[in-house]
């Protein structure tokens, strides 16, 4: 037996080792997306260090949501710096979901923990860590693609201490600004435009508008109603409150 035939494995070594089933494999091959390195007498495939990394390159496409047909055609590619700028990519994608399953598990034990002490925790609080990348294609058509990319980075590199800090204040300038809103105070008042201030620097941890996009935020605050629901379930009112209130401030703080 030659060397490379020592060193490659049969189909069921590598549905045992991978976690795809035969069939799977028999299916990669059939579409051409993974054929093996040679097919014995008996029928059965085998697989050399070409085919596995091949493989390993798949299964990190698949585990990213990555339709089949788009896998082929990146994996085809035969320039070893773009599969490997491409494999870079992918790894920081798993970093990613790393980052995002970290979040998760500490998102899960502040829950246990709140609910053996018998504590409230916020909506916020409890959907810490969730994904909301279905917003994407959205926000990017709305501010661009650089600033979203840039506030997802941002808000990445935080950690999961920052991150929960950054939620608390949130909390915090949204019940402020309800309590300015119910007791009837000018949006362009001393009081309010602290808190906006506060609100202001908020928002610039991941992104810093000018005058115009933070006048627009606030807009969009009253016009969406998801944003509009997530201000007013502090109370009737807060949305629009905040909306007037920033608008004010841009005008002083940011033309």
């Amino acid at each position: 037996m030659s060397t490379l035939e020592e060193s490659e494995l049969d189909i069921a070594a590598v549905s045992r080792i991978s976690g795809v089933t035969s069939r799977t494999l028999r299916h990669y091959d059939a579409i051409g997306l993974l054929p093996p390195a040679r097919t014995g007498h008996d029928g059965r495939r085998h697989y050399g260090q070409a085919e596995l990394l091949r493989l390993q390159h798949i299964l990190v496409l698949r585990e990213l949501g990555t339709p089949l047909p788009t896998i082929q055609s990146i994996v085809d590619t035969d320039d070893e710096a773009t599969t490997i700028a491409l494999l870079r990519e992918h790894r920081r994608g798993l970093e990613r979901e790393r980052d995002r399953f970290a979040t998760l598990a500490a998102t899960v034990a502040n829950t246990i923990e709140s609910l053996e002490q018998g504590v409230a925790m916020t909506s916020d609080d409890i959907l810490n860590g969730f994904d909301h990348d279905k917003y994407a294609p959205e926000a990017r058509e709305r501010w661009g693609a650089p600033v979203v990319d840039r506030a997802y980075t941002q808000w990445r590199d935080l950690g999961p201490d920052a991150q929960s800090a950054h939620l608390a204040e949130h909390e915090a300038i949204s019940e402020a600004i309800a309590a300015l809103a119910s007791s009837g105070a000018d949006p362009a008042g001393a009081s309010a435009q602290e808190i906006v201030g506060r609100h202001f620097a908020w928002v610039s941890r991941l992104w810093t508008p000018n005058a115009e996009s933070y006048t627009g935020l606030g807009q969009m605050y009253v016009d969406d109603e998801r944003f509009r629901a997530s201000y007013d379930k502090y109370g009737a009112g807060t949305a629009e409150f905040l909306r007037d209130a920033m608008a004010e401030y841009a005008k002083q703080q940011l033309d």
